[in-house]
């Protein structure tokens, strides 16, 4: 019987290792999460301890990670679709840990911002690689909920470094990336993970995914296509709508998400809300996890492009109303579900890109998504800046949101419960 490597895996790897997986994903989740959002908790203390710039400083200082993770992300495909995930995921992480915590010993606003520079390195190139990694070792049945439970630890990393600022960060900012030493933990278990048998399999054939499975597969398998310039193929006829749509969901969201994220007690603090700033970021960052909840359920329940749709226009109407609502509670409210709205767009949208491309391009399918998002975190901090205005700039966000809704409703590929080649 001929199957396809979907099959394969539905057949050979036990749902208990595919557990296992997605819980090693996530201390890679945490880990980047921490490290980029350090710039919402401590980046205003590092300028004015390491430099005496001004706003525009303190945006370079937000924006240089995104520059570093927008190499690593253009980068990561070329390392795991050439050399495989294992590695990539390896390198990767190492990178992201080691230079977030040098950076806290860091007296130079130069080498502050080349060290974020690297890290940033780091966590660019780590997304893209274990998103593609857990797509290609878990079954399609359960792939989209467990790509969105993986994104939802980004909102975890978001509330640790918040429990971390609001109680060692108040001897030091430094602290915030020390504490980044102790994910060393959680990097050990990485180095044993086994290669995607999707990739063992197209680059050395039946017989090593045989050794990799530690058993005989008696079905023949159907090849998977192999192509020389992948980043060719994501504009080719066949992938280029679905490219420019999850490109321009991508930017919106990163543009979205940091624009608001980063400078979150600025926004407050236009509002009138100058107390508890720091506490309503926190709690801010806390209600990212329904929405990846709801996101996990809804993709396999209604499917990719329902949900996504529906997470961009309500990320739209939400944003809207942060903006244009003076009344305290409701403001607050729409604050909120502004992170409730986004973050499950972000969950969605995880879950959804590795499910647009076949195994050959895949990571460089997902690092290019990935490159078009550091271009918005790059733009991000400077909106508001450029602006002078938090209301024209949530007005701005609320219009991309809108766009990218429609983009999806009219040119996604539903890809729910179908096999990835």
């Amino acid at each position: 019987m001929r199957r396809t490597i979907d099959s394969i895996i539905d057949i050979y790897v036990p749902y208990e290792k595919q557990r296992n997986f997605l819980f090693l994903s996530f201390s890679a989740w945490i880990i980047v999460s921490y490290g980029v959002l350090l710039g919402a908790f401590t980046l205003s203390e590092v300028g004015t301890e390491l430099s005496k710039g001004g706003i525009f400083f303190q945006a370079f200082l937000k924006s240089s990670v995104f520059v570093g993770m927008l190499f690593g992300a253009f980068s990561s495909g070329f390392i795991s679709d050439k050399f495989g995930r294992k590695i990539a995921i390896n390198i990767f992480l190492l990178l992201s840990i080691i230079f977030t915590f040098l950076n806290g010993f860091n007296r130079s606003g130069t080498i502050f911002v080349i060290f974020r520079l690297l890290s940033g390195f780091g966590y660019g190139g780590l997304l893209p690689s274990v998103n593609t990694y857990l797509s290609e070792v878990v079954s399609m049945k359960i792939r989209g909920r467990y790509l969105v439970l993986l994104e939802s630890m980004w909102a975890v990393g978001s509330i640790l470094v918040g429990v971390v600022d609001l109680t060692l960060g108040k001897m030091s900012w430094r602290w915030d990336y020390w504490m980044m030493g102790f994910a060393c933990s959680m990097f050990i278990p990485f180095l044993k993970i086994p290669e995607s048998p999707r990739f063992v399999f197209m680059k050395k054939g039946k017989r090593a995914l045989e050794n990799l499975l530690g058993t005989e597969v008696e079905e023949e398998i159907e090849e998977v296509k192999v192509v020389k310039v992948p980043v060719i193929e994501l504009l080719k006829n066949g992938y280029i709508r679905r490219t420019v749509m999850i490109w321009f969901v991508w930017f919106t969201l990163s543009i979205v998400y940091y624009g608001i994220f980063l400078w979150l007690p600025k926004i407050f603090s236009a509002k009138g809300v100058i107390e508890h700033t720091i506490w309503l970021t926190f709690l801010m960052m806390v209600f990212q996890l329904p929405g990846y909840y709801l996101a996990a359920y809804l993709v396999e329940k209604i499917g990719r492009v329902p949900s996504l749709s529906l997470f961009l226009t309500g990320t739209g109407i939400a944003t809207l109303c942060f903006a244009l609502i003076d009344t305290f509670s409701i403001y607050i409210i729409m604050a909120f579900l502004t992170s409730v709205f986004c973050l499950g767009a972000w969950g969605t949208v995880y879950a959804y890109t590795p499910e647009l491309y076949p195994t050959s391009f895949r990571t460089t399918g997902n690092g290019a998504a990935g490159t078009v998002t550091r271009v918005g975190g790059i733009i991000a901090p400077y909106i508001p800046v450029i602006f002078n205005n938090t209301l024209y700039s949530l007005v701005l966000f609320s219009i991309l949101s809108f766009l990218s809704a429609f983009l999806v409703s009219t040119m996604g590929v539903e890809t729910k419960n179908k096999e990835i080649k």
